[in-house]
């Protein structure tokens, strides 16, 4: 499929699916792009999304990005997930580990100048990974910040050159919880402790009751998205 044939489905296809439920939306993805992935954060929406994949396709590649600086919980969520489905997700890493980055960048980059850390910890391993396939999957929803608004259950991606799929754009944050306590998904205890949206440790902190979910990452900045996301 070429370009403007892409371009073309994805405007029919944005419409059609924009009623349509994630798992409808993860079949058709899954159907037309078998060459697809999805991004998993291990937060509320990704441990969603693995739940579906599992149940929908479970050949289809999970990958997370490993920046080194993930908290511990992330990583205890990672290995109980893959023993509870039996999978292994991909790991991408970056290319430098965290000694060389503050030999080369100095230490404690992300205080610094936190986009320059996500770009070598997050964006370019991303940037990586997605040119091995035509397209993405990714846990997104339009109410968690006014840069995703607008996101389309289906689009094409023009940062990374390949078609995205957001399942659960038009979901709120009741209806991710709802379905993780209904179908018991395992989840990131640290959305107990006051964490509604979870990065790396440095660059997270704990949201109060009335604060703007994703005012606890890269607080201090002006800083609101890593850079994953156009």
């Amino acid at each position: 499929m070429n370009l403007l044939e892409k371009e073309d489905l994805i405007r029919v296809k944005a419409e059609e699916l924009e009623n349509a439920s994630p798992e409808d939306v993860i079949r058709f993805a899954v159907e037309t792009f078998p060459n697809i992935t999805f991004a998993c954060s291990f937060g509320a929406e990704d441990v969603v999304l693995v739940d579906m994949l599992q149940k929908i396709s479970p050949s289809t590649d999970v990958f997370y990005l490993d920046t080194d600086f993930h908290f511990k919980e992330t990583y205890e969520t990672r290995d109980r997930m893959m023993e509870r489905y039996g999978m292994t997700f991909v790991q991408v890493k970056p290319k430098l580990t965290p000694e060389e980055q503050a030999a080369e960048h100095g230490e404690a980059l992300w205080s610094r100048d936190p986009n320059a850390c996500c770009n070598i910890r997050k964006v370019e391993p991303l940037t990586r990974i997605l040119g091995q396939y035509e397209a993405w999957i990714t846990g997104i929803r339009r109410d968690q910040a006014p840069t995703r608004a607008n996101a389309k259950k289906i689009e094409y991606d023009t940062k990374f050159g390949l078609v995205k799929f957001n399942p659960l754009a038009s979901w709120t944050s009741e209806d991710v919880w709802n379905y993780i306590r209904e179908n018991n998904v395992i989840y990131n205890p640290l959305h107990d402790q006051n964490y509604p949206s979870i990065g790396c440790e440095y660059c997270t902190k704990q949201v109060m009751p009335g604060e703007d979910p994703r005012s606890g990452r890269w607080a201090g900045s002006d800083k609101t998205e890593c850079g994953l996301h156009k």
